[in-house]
């Protein structure tokens, strides 16, 4: 056993521990709190491989949706939760996060440095089938949270109907069986007052 490569890994490991606590702007289901980055992955996570079958099967590989799903926020640990509709803060998000993953991937043994941090990298592409459909379902997963709690987010972040349907592509795209679950919602929450109309 290389003892060295334990102790990187181990090292990483705990420094990834971190993520419990960058807490990002979605709020749990129940609204006690906000939802940490760590639940986040998770949700996505699991979310993924249950709505694999509305992938297509012969282009998206679920498991690597999965491993991306567990490493594409590990990096904001570093570089911090960005709201997905703050203008400014995504004007220097990429800097941030390239990075926070400069740093944090240095951890780890050099081939699994290069792993992860490709898999992190083609996540954030969104250029292939699998990372198309992870975009999707990691978009999937705050817009249900927003939905079944009013508008609660995007109330804070004065987020309007059209930004939504902007952001939620990704669905309509990867997922065209799922996309009128996700126009129906945008629509009702318009309806209710949870988005402005634009």
């Amino acid at each position: 056993m290389d003892v060295n490569r334990l102790e990187q890994q181990m090292r990483f490991l705990v420094e990834v521990d971190k993520m419990k606590s960058v807490y990002r702007r979605t709020i749990l289901i129940d609204k006690t709190r906000r939802e940490s980055d760590a639940e986040h992955s998770w949700h996505f996570a699991l979310m993924a491989m249950l709505l694999a079958e509305y992938a297509d099967p012969e282009k998206v590989d679920c498991a690597r949706v999965i491993r991306m799903a567990l490493v594409h926020d590990l990096i904001e640990i570093y570089a911090g939760d960005t709201f997905a509709y703050d203008v400014q803060g995504n004007q220097d998000k990429r800097q941030r996060e390239t990075e926070a993953a400069d740093k944090l991937f240095a951890l780890l043994p050099e081939d699994q440095a290069a792993e992860i941090r490709a898999l992190w990298e083609e996540f954030d592409a969104m250029e292939t089938p699998d990372a198309q459909y992870a975009a999707a379902i990691d978009r999937l997963q705050p817009f249900l949270n927003n939905y079944l709690t009013q508008g609660h987010t995007w109330g804070l972040g004065g987020v309007k109907s059209a930004q939504v349907y902007e952001r939620m592509d990704p669905i309509r795209v990867a997922l065209p069986e799922v996309w009128p679950f996700v126009d129906k919602m945008i629509q009702e929450s318009i309806e209710k007052g949870y988005l402005e109309k634009e």
